[in-house]
């Protein structure tokens, strides 16, 4: 899943409007206007498609970490330069709260059952042996998950 599916799949789930969304990266002290915002949300073949790249997209999910949680005292977020999967679930994590076990109950929503042994997997070094890679597949079920969650029909 690249960075803008999930930036787009956040946005619906929460209700963010362009606004709303500047105002998370200033969160993050990352300052961005709406048409880049906009050009971040169109779809691959338009032509004002921009990609977001991995910089703009951790200091999003910074600025939802502290528009969910509020923000930490004397600690200004750090914004990654390289996101995968994994740091994008763990930020998700952080953000909305969640335990492991809420985790596996959004991933049963989307249809994926996992366990906690597999899901703590995620959220360990990559040098432990117990590591695991979110793949794409994952990241999209949990994203479709969130949304049956947040955002009922």
């Amino acid at each position: 899943m690249n960075n803008n599916d999930v930036f787009r799949s956040l946005r619906y789930t929460f209700d963010l409007d362009d606004n709303r969304v500047v105002k998370l990266f200033g969160l993050a002290h990352v300052e961005v206007n709406r048409a880049q915002v906009s050009d971040w949300l169109k779809k691959e073949d338009d032509q004002s498609f921009k990609t977001i790249v991995d910089a703009y997209f951790s200091a999003f999910l910074n600025g939802f970490i502290v528009f969910k949680r509020g923000a930490k005292d004397g600690e200004a977020p750090t914004n990654e330069k390289r996101l995968n999967n994994n740091l994008i679930l763990r930020k998700l994590k952080i953000a909305l709260q969640l335990k492991d076990e809420d985790m596996i109950e959004i991933l049963a929503l989307a249809d994926f059952k996992i366990s906690k042994h597999e899901l703590s997997a995620f959220f360990r070094k990559p040098q432990q042996s117990q590591y695991r890679v979110c793949k794409d597949q994952i990241l999209r079920k949990f994203m479709y998950g969130l949304q049956k969650r947040y955002r009922p029909v």
